[in-house]
């Protein structure tokens, strides 16, 4: 995909005007002012999701990154890979340049099987080789770059010609930086091949002179020195930051910047790296083909920040690395000149959730109960508060001109907020029987007793859109559960959200964990929270079946409990009373048309379409401004009557619905599995043998009689609020309250008991008795 007009025209004045400068600068010589030695004050990027408009890149590929782990050679299938996403951002409109090694470890490749065929011969003709045995050491990086520069750049040449892309080799040696004309000279090559389309691909000339790493000559008299380059990441910083580049991706064999080296205990990767932050890390060992460390590529790192070009220190071993990076997922470290005004990052919230639920575990229930009733009571006394925060996000939905159903789930009102208030009530009364109660208590043995009793899931991650009242409905039960808990809320609801988690903080904050209940306020996309199975437990979505289907499709290694769909049905039969059935199917579909637990498919008995039953159900859809669609069978039935519905599976979530007929309940059952999300599904009959099959045979996660399937709600069950509802088989089902938020633990008691004591004529002898709980 190309990116748009309005950016492509910022990028090519950019190129215009850089081309410009460096050719001023190639003629006019050492008068221009030198770039490299002075802080370029010029905003970078501190988001990573700004990135994605970065639109001059430096890819700086380091030696263990091409290197083939066994040495032998260059890792050709991750190279490709690598080249592939360059020559993709090329074709996007980015200006692409890469710097890269690999010429020796492709030269070393070629010489070791040169020498492995030739040694026994070179011996016989030359046992005493002077150059091979006193110069070995210098000489062999040389001759190996001299031989793999042409083949690596063949091989790059090969790479991005099957994307269409050209390039050019650039060589370059240390001094080439410190003398003024040559510098101009090569800034000034580089800024025509990018005006020409091309990609430049720039290694160091470690054939005519010794790699950087090996000598550190002193500067000529009067040279301006920028960054002492000893390795490629300095090189990279230079080059950036002379180009003004945007990004600066530093590709290495780890995942990014660690507080300590990574394979010692406690090393923690930092996804954010500021100056403030250099006292606290520990370096370790370079890499062992490398010939820069992690320290070279902090400080080459920081010194490019510095002069306004982004960084991120990556693993270039990551699949796709360098496209994730600029569509702005957690990838590496990001390399940014002030944490100020920003959100603590999520795996620290999460951190702080898990101590949190650690601290609520060890409160009574009474504390636990208290600190509910508190956040009950706040949002009646704070009502003003609350109400002032959310007009302001109704005005900009209004204005971004948000759908009514959106703007209706979106408000908060006095009722509401009450009816909330009268929730968490509930849930606080229910607490005190939660955490640690007792399922199960057996003796095993004689002193030997074993109960299973309750306790919180963990940290768990609740993602909603539009509905700020989800978000003190989620807290107390997490409250009340003990467990830790972040909140992601939509953008929409920001202002409201923010007001009621100010309040929720207040609550937990009179039992001494306040930190137990966070809301993501970073713009962290839901795949990278999706990634922390590390630090969550459970990820519950709410929202539109979209959100729903999406996390369950990107979530592989944290269980996710909710359901996608919502596709709830109502049963007429035969026997059921007119007056009911109206009733019933009005309050279904229209009491709130969006809720996964309206009605999206009416189920008629055949036989009521020779009464009245079947138009006047129709008149009254209708007449609430319903629109009606037929399921092929009632089509062939009628001659005029409402379009056919595209799809008898389908959640319509408005003011629409789908009418079918059945001959008889086992087919409405059968009609129910085939096309049913699992939800909840109604019977309005006064046959009580039937409705007993249908509630029995009907296999969804709430099965009604003669009722709406609107009372499938937490609230409404007692539940006090709901998290979400569950149409998944394991764990919970249903309307998800504080049980859904809890698991067990087996708690085992005895005096020196040991298995071996229970071996056949041992002194000790099972009994498994069940005890009182």
């Amino acid at each position: 995909m190309f990116l748009n007009k309005s950016l492509a025209s910022v990028n090519m004045f950019k190129r215009s005007f850089s081309t410009s400068v460096w050719r001023a600068a190639s003629i006019q010589g050492p008068r221009q002012p030198n770039i490299l030695t002075e802080k370029r004050k010029r905003a970078t990027f501190t988001e990573r999701s700004q990135l994605k408009y970065a639109r001059r890149l430096v890819v700086k590929l380091g030696s263990a990154v091409i290197t083939r782990e066994d040495n032998h050679g260059l890792a050709l299938g991750r190279l490709a890979s690598i080249v592939e996403q360059v020559a993709e951002c090329h074709l996007e409109g980015r200006e692409v340049m890469m710097i890269t090694s690999g010429a020796v470890a492709f030269g070393s490749q070629k010489l070791a099987q040169e020498l492995l065929m030739s040694l026994s011969m070179r011996e016989t003709l030359s046992p005493k080789d002077h150059t091979r045995g006193e110069h070995g050491t210098l000489l062999e990086p040389r001759a190996a770059a001299a031989v793999g520069q042409s083949g690596l750049m063949s091989l790059y040449d090969a790479m991005f010609a099957q994307y269409g892309v050209k390039i050019a080799q650039v060589l370059v040696t240390k001094p080439d930086f410190y003398n003024e004309e040559t510098r101009n000279n090569l800034f000034c090559t580089l800024s025509e091949l990018i005006s020409l389309n091309i990609v430049p691909i720039i290694n160091t000339n470690d054939a005519v002179s010794p790699p950087m790493f090996l000598k550190d000559d002193d500067l000529p008299v009067g040279s301006k020195k920028g960054i002492a380059i000893k390795d490629n990441d300095s090189l990279s910083a230079m080059l950036s930051a002379e180009v003004q580049a945007d990004l600066l991706i530093l590709m290495s064999d780890v995942d990014g910047i660690y507080n300590k080296p990574p394979w010692e205990d406690g090393a923690k990767l930092m996804h954010t790296y500021t100056s403030n932050d250099r006292h606290v890390i520990e370096f370790g060992k370079k890499s062992k083909v490398g010939t820069g460390g992690m320290d070279s590529k902090v400080k080459a790192a920081t010194w490019a920040l510095d002069r306004g070009v982004s960084v991120i220190i990556c693993n270039g071993m990551q699949e796709k690395a360098i496209k994730t990076i600029i569509a702005g997922r957690k990838v590496g470290t990001f390399f940014t000149e002030s944490t100020e005004g920003f959100s603590t990052p999520v795996d620290v919230l999460a951190e702080n959730a898990r101590v949190g639920s650690r601290q609520m575990q060890a409160l009574s229930p009474e504390q636990r109960a208290n600190a509910v009733n508190h956040l009950a009571d706040l949002l009646l006394s704070r009502e003003e508060f609350i109400l002032q925060a959310n007009a302001k996000d109704l005005a900009e939905a209004k204005r971004h001109g948000l759908a009514k159903p959106l703007l209706s789930r979106l408000s908060l009102n006095s009722a509401k907020l009450k009816n909330l208030s009268i929730g968490l009530k509930q849930i606080a009364e229910s607490s005190h029987k939660n955490v640690g109660r007792v399922l199960r208590h057996t003796r095993l043995a004689e002193n030997l007793e074993l109960k299973q009793v309750t306790v919180p899931i963990g940290v768990l991650l609740v993602i909603f859109e539009s509905r700020p009242d989800s978000l003190p409905q989620v807290a107390a039960l997490a409250m009340a559960s003990a467990n830790g808990l972040l909140l992601k809320g939509g953008k929409e609801a920001s202002h409201s959200n923010k007001a009621l988690m100010e309040l929720v903080k207040e609550a937990l904050s009179t039992v001494g964990a306040e930190n137990a209940v966070s809301l993501v306020s970073t713009r962290e996309e839901i795949s990278d929270l999706l990634s922390m199975e590390d630090h969550i437990d459970l990820i519950i979505p709410r929202g539109s079946s979209e959100l729903v289907r999406n996390i369950q499709e990107q979530s592989v290694h944290i269980p996710v409990l909710g359901h996608a769909e919502g596709i709830c049905h109502v049963f007429i039969d035969k026997d059921a009373d007119i007056q009911k059935a109206l009733k019933i199917v009005r309050d279904a579909k229209c009491d709130y048309p969006a809720a996964c637990n309206a009605m999206e498919t009416l189920l008629i008995h055949e036989d009521l379409m020779n009464g009245g039953i079947f138009n006047d159900v129709c008149n009254m859809l209708k007449r609430e401004g319903v629109k009606i669609y037929s399921g092929p069978k009632l089509s062939q039935q009628l001659t005029f009557g409402p379009p056919v519905a595209k799809s008898l599976k389908h959640e319509y979530g408005a003011l629409e619905c789908c009418i079918e007929i059945v001959k008889d309940i086992n087919e409405a059952i059968d009609h129910i599995h085939t096309y049913g999300s699992g939800h909840t599904d109604v019977i309005v009959t006064e046959n009580d043998s039937a409705a007993q099959q249908f509630l029995a045979s009907v296999d969804s996660a709430c099965v009604f009689h003669n009722a709406s399937s609107r009372f499938a709600d937490g609230f409404r069950f007692g539940l006090g609020a709901e998290v979400g509802i569950s149409t998944a088989r394991i764990h919970a089902r249903g309307p998800v309250g504080v049980e859904g938020l809890l698991t067990t633990k087996w708690v085992l008691r005895g005096e020196d008991h040991t298995a071996a004591d229970f071996v056949e004529g041992g002194k000790r002898v099972w009994l498994h008795e069940s005890l009182p709980l």
